[in-house]
């Protein structure tokens, strides 16, 4: 009994590794399908003198047929719904439906602080001019950037590190117990 117990202390461990080195390449895979949705955006309303509400309905649409079948669902959907929700025209303010819908995003790899920067550029969007929302933007995508070259540059320690991590704690709990 006492080798199932510690049989089970090992495994729990081991998943909890490779759990946490799973969170962090989603992550990335996040940050880099944020930042094609926002260059796609920035397109969209500097190019194409777009509206906000169709620019983000359009992204939306793009990145959903595009990323639907890698699992990368929710941030096209993200952008789908605050774009219906401007079209209802309910007379809320662009900044409250964005963090609004954010909330839906709770479920997600990203941390706290990619969640701030999100909300943040949402609260500059909407009702600036075409050149303070381009700057809005290309400041948002520098931070993308610098979060996703540091995430690339450690991707493969930080995940060895995580699942070795993982299992050595499992087996050190097992001896300990045992």
């Amino acid at each position: 009994m006492r080798w199932i117990g510690a049989g089970l202390v090992v495994l729990s461990c081991t998943s909890l590794g490779f759990q946490t080195a799973w969170q962090w390449r989603m992550r990335l895979r996040w940050l880099e399908q944020l930042r094609q949705m926002i260059y796609f955006l920035k397109g969209e309303i500097l190019y194409g003198h777009t509206a906000l509400n169709e620019a983000l309905d359009r992204v939306g649409q793009r990145c959903l047929q595009a990323e639907g079948e890698r699992g990368l669902r929710k941030l096209p959907l993200f952008f789908l719904s605050v774009a219906g929700r401007i079209d209802r025209q309910e007379g809320e303010a662009f900044c409250q439906i964005w963090r609004e819908e954010m909330e839906a995003l709770k479920i997600s790899p990203l941390t706290e602080e990619d969640k701030k920067a999100l909300k943040n550029l949402g609260d500059h969007l909407g009702y600036l001019d075409l050149t303070m929302q381009e700057r809005n933007l290309l400041l948002y995508l520098e931070q993308l950037d610098e979060q996703i070259g540091y995430l690339r540059c450690h991707l493969k320690e930080r995940t060895k590190l995580y699942t070795s991590l993982g299992i050595m704690g499992g087996l050190f709990l097992t001896v300990a117990l045992l």
